[in-house]
């Protein structure tokens, strides 16, 4: 690694040891940028990188709420505000108890390359708290909601900060965020929460964006390697809305999903989840217990495997991992190459950790791409109903799914060229972080920001 890259490394290590998903995302970055770095001196000679890693705000704060008993609870909040050089703050909001300062920073960093690489004017941020909606009431939820609300509001808007839903805010939660900054505010300022319900700015298939759009960069992996979507078979993690969004478009394009996990165990329908009977269930299912996919099994008469993953089977084609950060490690990375399966593309924010990433990434016969290219379509369709609000339009589900298509064959574009550009062949990770990086690193030295 450039020595200049290894320095700012070292120092991240040092001042975030006790963050290692932050240090990993970073380090996974910095694999790729040597070659940008020995091309433009510039950076060094400010030394940009240093900015680039400490996020420009960062805010900490308490949330106090009541439950249905009468008692009363404390958890923590944070919004890291990473990088605005691009436009306004954009990055979702994360409620799951095991969230800490080191998570959001960890998704606040990768979501600036992200957000960089879908070609729209939003920079990068993220936020949530260590609270866990499973198993609350509505109330309850209601209440966490509006308290988180009353302290984070100062802090965002439409020209400043713009939250979405990530893992455990969905629909619900954003409702009662949107509803409690409106009363907060006074005011109905279109855009300053996205993945709002249909009845009050919402767009058209938010929720399945980022699987959809997983799919639609899938489909240019393929046609790069004179392949079609036809027919394949493909392993997806997780049942949510964006493992959900990938069974649905693959379904639509003549493909199926036949592995799914969950936190249980995971299911094999070879037969495939393409059916509305199924797509149904898996939605009602997930509504009444997040945490069980072996109702799906009993239902269709398939195997349930408890208590394990399904990567390595070589009854698959594709593996597209879409449920949470370091899902496959390097015993499971040895086992998917080991399968014979060509294409491994990262669906989940850092599903994958760096020493399998890289491990698969050699594997001659096997194409990788990295989840901040293939899952950009969520942001991307988020920064449509922006646009839709600012417009007080509401474009049709047809009009909404072109653009996402369009955006995430251009972001496939941008990332093989600018792997090709540096002599990297077909690189899709290192292509996504470069171009991701040029972006943000070209707007920061034209403000001044070193």
């Amino acid at each position: 690694m450039n020595a200049y890259l290894a320095s700012v490394l070292e120092n991240v290590k040092t001042k975030h040891g006790n963050e290692p998903e932050f240090v990993q995302t970073v380090e996974e970055v910095f694999s790729s940028l040597e070659p940008v770095i020995e091309k433009h001196p510039e950076y060094e000679k400010v030394d940009l990188l240093t900015r680039m890693v400490e996020p420009e705000r960062m805010f900490t704060f308490r949330v106090t709420w009541e439950d249905d008993q009468g008692n009363w609870h404390t958890n923590r909040g944070w919004r890291c505000q990473f990088n605005g050089a691009i436009g306004p703050y954009k990055g979702g909001l994360r409620f799951q108890k095991n969230v800490y300062e080191g998570i959001i920073k960890f998704l606040g960093f990768e979501q600036t390359f992200k957000n960089s690489l879908t070609g729209l004017p939003i920079g990068g941020a993220k936020g949530g708290s260590d609270f866990d909606p499973a198993g609350k009431s509505d109330a309850e939820v209601l209440r966490f909601c509006q308290s988180f609300m009353t302290a984070l509001y100062r802090y965002i808007g439409p020209d400043i900060d713009i939250p979405a839903g990530d893992m455990g805010v969905g629909a619900r939660e954003i409702g009662y965020l949107y509803g409690q900054y409106r009363r907060l505010k006074g005011v109905w300022e279109n855009g300053v929460i996205t993945g709002k319900g249909l009845s009050f700015g919402g767009s058209l298939i938010r929720p399945e964006a980022t699987g959809f759009g997983a799919v639609y960069y899938l489909c240019e992996v393929l046609k790069h390697e004179n392949d079609s979507i036809e027919g394949k078979r493909i392993a997806v993690s997780g049942y949510g809305n964006v493992a959900w969004g990938i069974m649905k478009k693959a379904a639509e394009l003549g493909a199926k999903v036949t592995y799914m996990a969950g936190p249980d165990g995971y299911v094999h329908d070879p037969d495939g989840i393409d059916t509305d009977e199924k797509l149904n269930f898996i939605l009602d299912m997930r509504a009444k217990d997040p945490m069980h996919c072996k109702p799906y099994a009993e239902k269709f008469g398939c195997e349930f495997v408890e208590g394990t993953k399904h990567w390595g089977h070589k009854d698959v084609d594709i593996l597209m991992p879409a449920a949470m950060q370091n899902d496959v490690n390097l015993e499971w990375a040895k086992k998917i190459a080991e399968s014979g399966v060509k294409y491994y593309i990262e669906v989940a924010n850092m599903p994958t950790t760096n020493d399998a990433l890289e491990f698969l990434r050699g594997q001659k016969h096997m194409v990788v791409a990295p989840s901040k290219a293939v899952n950009a379509g969520g942001v991307g369709v988020s920064a449509l109903e922006m646009s839709q609000n600012s417009e007080r339009l509401v474009w049709t589900a047809e009009e909404v799914d072109a653009q996402l298509k369009k955006m995430m064959v251009t972001i496939h574009s941008m990332s093989a060229e600018a792997a090709e550009e540096y002599g990297l062949g077909y690189d899709l990770v290192a292509g996504a972080n470069i171009a991701g990086f040029k972006k943000v690193a070209e707007a920061m030295m034209q403000q001044g920001q070193f």
